[in-house]
């Protein structure tokens, strides 16, 4: 379920209050602050991570499509019109609002606007994350010969490795597990000492206990509270360290920290 983080924007506290009575019952809704002018709104707008905003039209200070007016479309939630002029409808749909609730809206359809942020929401995150990803792929430096060689020690063994054989590396205590792409292999080496000999080139290291091939990784997937998931090719789900996560392109291009 996407939960949407919401401003509530509205004049008159006996409106904000019964928005918000309403949405507090709304699983998918987080609301996260709320003001009594358009002013006061651009601020919060350009200030707050949001993904939906529920906007008077007619306020002191500035009206609703004034607020839309000093925010890029690209940069800004989605918005909902909540108010009690009918006229102003076709104007709001020009600056491409989402929805346009006319007071006094009911549970319904207000439901029926929070659906259609959700899915507004879905799609947006898709396209960011998608644009993450390229980046993350597209930036990478060319990868290291098929044809190179990595020798690990196990069991008493030396194994000969090619660099795309290797799907992911795991920590395990004192151990470093292999997972390869016909099974697995256990090693007594650190994970630093493995991350300097696989290269940056080839992989990355997505947390503290993981590294991964680059060209295994299939997608970035949204998580709770901002994270995200990598979801490599055989299926095996990951969590994104948040100190890498705003280090893609660095990481991306071999020069992490």
């Amino acid at each position: 379920m996407t939960k949407l983080r919401v401003l509530l924007v509205d004049d008159e506290p006996l409106a904000r209050e019964r928005l918000r009575s309403l949405l507090r019952t709304e699983p998918a809704v987080e609301i996260v602050a709320e003001c009594g002018s358009g002013t006061e709104a651009i601020a919060l707008i350009r200030n707050t991570a949001l993904d939906l905003v529920f906007l008077d039209m007619q306020m002191p200070g500035c009206d609703g499509l004034e607020v839309l007016a000093e925010l890029p479309l690209e940069n800004r939630p989605a918005i909902v019109f909540a108010t009690a002029h009918e006229e102003f409808a076709l104007d709001a749909f020009k600056v491409q609002a989402l929805d346009y609730l006319l007071k006094p809206f009911d549970r319904e359809r207000l439901q029926t606007a929070i659906q259609r942020a959700q899915a507004h929401v879905r799609v947006r995150r898709a396209g960011d994350l998608g644009q993450k990803l390229e980046g993350l792929l597209a930036e990478a430096p060319p990868p290291a010969s098929k044809n190179e060689r990595l020798t690990v020690k196990t069991d008493g063994r030396l194994v000969f490795l090619k660099s795309d054989e290797i799907v992911w590396v795991e920590a395990a205590d004192n151990y470093a597990v292999l997972h390869l792409v016909t099974g697995r292999l256990m090693l007594r080496e650190t994970m630093a000492a493995l991350e300097a000999r696989l290269g940056a080139a080839s992989f990355a290291r997505v947390n503290r206990s993981a590294i991964v091939h680059r060209d295994q990784i299939k997608e970035l997937q949204p998580a709770l509270h901002g994270d995200y998931i990598v979801l490599l090719r055989d299926g095996t789900k990951l969590p994104l360290s948040r100190n890498l996560r705003g280090k893609l392109d660095e990481f991306a291009s071999g020069k992490a920290d």
